[in-house]
């Protein structure tokens, strides 16, 4: 049986089944710098099924309206507040973006007004497998000036008896590594590396 899994979640609004090689390149990630015993292909879990319950990490992600139904939202609450992991990305790479807006109501909604917030980047999740001292690596969006023109130098998290359940990310880190694993090669560092510590917090902490 796998160590790992990448479950993506699939809800009923917006567009949940965006950057489609991604789970592949991360995959292929965990294979080459750690010892984890690897699923070879995603699983998409609707999010409203009691299934993703057991999932020990889950990522949703999209450009658009994120409006949860009551079973999806009763799901949503359940898996994180009984230590589920859902790693949440942007794909507008924006802060005002109606995918931010729209899943940002949805937490404040189900945890609190105030539930998520900036991690300071000395978070062990910076640490958990590489390092990454300055905080949360910089994307190529950010860098060309796409979405709302900021480099965003925090993540945000909704941390539930001191571990994060969900970590939100302005960053499109989807897209980022949305590429075929074996492109890799060309690149002067992995730019996954950081989709590893997420995924080794999230199974460790």
């Amino acid at each position: 049986m796998a160590d790992f899994t990448f479950t993506r979640l699939q809800y009923a609004s917006g567009n949940w089944d965006v950057d489609q090689r991604m789970p592949a390149n991360l995959l292929d990630s965990l294979i080459q710098y750690t010892t984890l015993e690897v699923a070879p292909e995603e699983q998409v879990i609707p999010l409203r099924d009691p299934a993703m319950l057991h999932a020990p990490f889950c990522y949703m992600a999209g450009h658009r309206l994120v409006q949860f139904d009551r079973d999806e939202r009763a799901n949503f609450e359940r898996y994180v507040r009984n230590g589920g992991f859902v790693f949440a990305d942007d794909c507008n790479h924006d802060i005002d973006g109606l995918f931010a807006r729209s899943f940002e109501a949805q937490m404040a909604a189900i945890f609190g007004d105030d539930a998520l917030r900036k991690i300071p980047n000395d978070h062990a999740i910076y640490h958990s497998f590489f390092d990454f001292d300055d905080g949360p690596p910089t994307t190529s969006f950010e860098l060309n000036g796409w979405g709302d023109d900021l480099v965003h130098d925090y993540l945000k998290a909704i941390v539930i008896d001191g571990r994060v359940g969900v970590l939100y990310s302005n960053k499109d880190y989807g897209c980022e590594w949305d590429y075929d694993f074996r492109n890799k090669r060309w690149l002067a560092e992995d730019n996954t590396k950081f989709g590893v510590n997420i995924v080794m917090y999230a199974l460790t902490s």
